[in-house]
C-alpha cells in the first residue's frame, strides 16, 4: 500500500480551506439541515443503489423510503433503499459516538445492507471465491479473507493513521474493495466506509453518481491493477470539492 504523492498537497489544501468557510457558517440554520440531510440521504441511497444494479428511480426511492410501495418493483429493491438509509443512520450514529472503525462495526454496517434480503450471508465473510463482474483483479481466496482484514485493520490502525484524512477515505474503499469480505453488498458497504472516514474528520459525505459508473468502477480498477490510488484519490476529492461548493452556495 504506498503512500500517496502525485497530487500533492494543493488540492487537499483548497478542499480544507473550503471545508473551514462551511465550518465557519455552523451552526446551521435547522430546517435548511434538515433539508440537506433528507437530500442527502434520498439521492446516497438512490445512487449507490443504482450503480449495483437497483431500478427504483430517485423519486421512486423517495417514495420507497417514506414506506410506500412501488408497481412494479420487487420487495428487494424496496428492501435495498430501507436497509441503505438504516446503514447511512447507522453510520451516522457511530460518527456521533466517536466510535472507532472495527471488523465488528464493518460486518454491522454490511448487516444492514443485506438485513430481510441474504439473511444468511448478512455481516459474515464470505466462505466461496467469488469474481468481480467487469474487473480484471480476482478477490482473494476466501480462506484468505479473514487474515486479510486483519492486515487491512493493522493497516488502517497504523499507516492509515498518517494520511491525509481524504487519502484515508479513497484508500479505505479500494483495500476493502479488493479483498471483497462479502457474497454481496461490497460496494455499498465501501461507499459507506468511505464516507464514515470523511464524516469522522468533519467533511460532508459524498455522492458518487450512477452516471459516472464507468469512470468510478476503471478508477478502481487501475488502483487494482497497478497499485496506483491517485487517479481514485482524485475522483473522490473531485466529488467532495464539488459538494462543498454545493454547500457552500446554498448557505
Amino acid at each position: 500500500m504506498r503512500c500517496f504523492f502525485s497530487l500533492g498537497r494543493r488540492l487537499f489544501e483548497s478542499i480544507d480551506n473550503k471545508k473551514s468557510r462551511l465550518d465557519q457558517k455552523r451552526p446551521l440554520p435547522v430546517h435548511t439541515l434538515k433539508s440537506i440531510r433528507e437530500h442527502l440521504i434520498v439521492n446516497w441511497t438512490y445512487h449507490s443503489n443504482a450503480i449495483e444494479g437497483n431500478t427504483l428511480t430517485l423519486s421512486e426511492t423517495k417514495v420507497a423510503l417514506e414506506g410506500i410501495t412501488v408497481g412494479g418493483k420487487t420487495i428487494k429493491e424496496h428492501l435495498e433503499a430501507i436497509n441503505h438509509r438504516d446503514a447511512i443512520l447507522y453510520v451516522e450514529e457511530i460518527v456521533r459516538n466517536q466510535e472507532p472503525l472495527s471488523e465488528w462495526q464493518i460486518k454491522n454496517i454490511h448487516r444492514l445492507i443485506l438485513k430481510g434480503i441474504e439473511e444468511e450471508h448478512a455481516g459474515v465473510y464470505r466462505k466461496e471465491n467469488v469474481l468481480i463482474s467487469g474487473a480484471r483483479p480476482i478477490p482473494p481466496d476466501a480462506l484468505q479473507v479473514g487474515p486479510q482484514m486483519q492486515r487491512f485493520m493493522i493497516w488502517y490502525e497504523g499507516e492509515g493513521r498518517r494520511l491525509h484524512p481524504i487519502e484515508l477515505a479513497a484508500r479505505v474503499h479500494i483495500e476493502f474493495v479488493g479483498i471483497h469480505p462479502f457474497i454481496d453488498g461490497n460496494g455499498r458497504t465501501s461507499r459507506l466506509l468511505l464516507n464514515f472516514e470523511l464524516m469522522k474528520h468533519g467533511y460532508p459525505p459524498i455522492v458518487i453518481e450512477k452516471e459516472n459508473r464507468s469512470e468510478y468502477y476503471a478508477a478502481l480498477d487501475y488502483a487494482h491493477t497497478t497499485g496506483d490510488s491517485a487517479i481514485f484519490i482524485e475522483l473522490v476529492a473531485g466529488v467532495l470539492d464539488r459538494t462543498l461548493d454545493f454547500y457552500l452556495k446554498l448557505l
